[in-house]
């Protein structure tokens, strides 16, 4: 498959600071108009491997240009095609993926045509987030997270569910409460309910459901609530070991992640009741009003945005 970047593309991914997305990144990138100084960009990268196959960026290119190819007439929908694929050609643990200079780096020297194919849209130019930010709203972090959160063991088809409609990468994404699988689960088993009876004001619901969940993790306990099951930490390395066996993923048909545990099934059971009556009883916000006021209406504690990249993980995640 052809490149469609005229630009060098480096063999390997690397880490390249936020400092140096803020001196490079110019209007010209972000509008498309302009390739990255990528002699610029490579001299303040640091190299992550040049024998660990799964850093190696073709890969990722095959897969980002299929995603370019196929939905060029609905932009927003590959995100629910790409999140799995990425996650599974791009097979790394929690820590690593916490890391914002390996998707500044992806976003600036791999893949920044992709970040103005997906982002850009009507406007004149993509966001500079969306090149450099937050895990939950950097292009290509929020794929893979929401594929990692969102995913049961191995299977990805929660991840396509999660995907469906974009407040729950916009606004679920950040909460702290998804590092809990079964939370993850049971939330999607409802966003699963509202999407497939054409309930109307769907992304204010998920918006509400997910606000009131959050809300009360601040009192309920979820994982008494709802135990969650062992992380089989030897899988998860197993899977990560064998990327350079592993055969590139399938266009039409989800691959396959890492068999390092199931979110229990009564655990799920526990909390979907409890969901269904926060859901109930949420107030519904209309987005009759400015998009800056209608996130400033988001419950989102100011000091509890999101996966907590920065605080210290434990073992399994390590």
């Amino acid at each position: 498959m052809p490149r469609r970047g005229s630009f060098d593309i480096p063999q390997f991914l690397g880490l390249l600071p936020d400092a140096a997305v803020a001196k490079y990144l110019s209007r010209g990138m972000q509008s498309g108009r302009e390739n990255p100084p990528q002699v610029a960009l490579r001299k303040v990268s640091t190299s992550l491997s040049d024998t660990d196959a799964r850093w190696r960026t073709a890969p990722i290119r095959e897969v980002v240009e299929q995603a370019m190819t196929r939905f060029v007439d609905d932009r927003p929908a590959s995100d629910g095609w790409l999140a799995p694929r990425l996650h599974a050609t791009l097979r790394m643990t929690r820590a690593e993926a916490g890391d914002r200079r390996l998707w500044n780096h992806l976003a600036m020297l791999v893949a920044p045509d992709y970040v103005v194919w997906r982002w850009r849209g009507n406007a004149e130019i993509a966001q500079s987030s969306r090149f450099c930010g937050p895990h939950y709203t950097q292009c290509f972090s929020r794929l893979w997270w929401v594929a990692e959160l969102f995913r049961n063991g191995p299977d990805y088809r929660p991840v396509e569910t999660a995907c469906t409609v974009q407040d729950v990468l916009n606004t679920t994404l950040r909460l702290d409460v998804i590092d809990h699988r079964p939370t993850a689960q049971a939330l999607l088993r409802v966003f699963e309910r509202l999407f497939s009876s054409d309930t109307p004001l769907l992304g204010d619901r998920v918006n509400a459901l997910s606000s009131a969940v959050n809300a009360a993790g601040s009192t309920l306990v979820y994982d008494v609530l709802a135990p969650d099951g062992p992380h089989l930490v030897d899988e998860l390395q197993d899977w990560i070991a064998e990327s350079e066996e592993a055969p590139p993923v399938q266009w039409d048909r989800l691959p396959e992640g890492p068999h390092d545990g199931r979110v229990p099934a009564e655990s799920v059971d526990a909390l979907v009741p409890l969901f269904d009556k926060l859901l109930s009883e949420a107030p519904l916000r209309r987005r009759g009003r400015a998009r800056k006021q209608a996130v400033e209406d988001i419950a989102v504690p100011a000091q509890r945005q999101g996966v907590s990249l920065e605080k210290e993980l434990p073992p399994w995640m390590a």
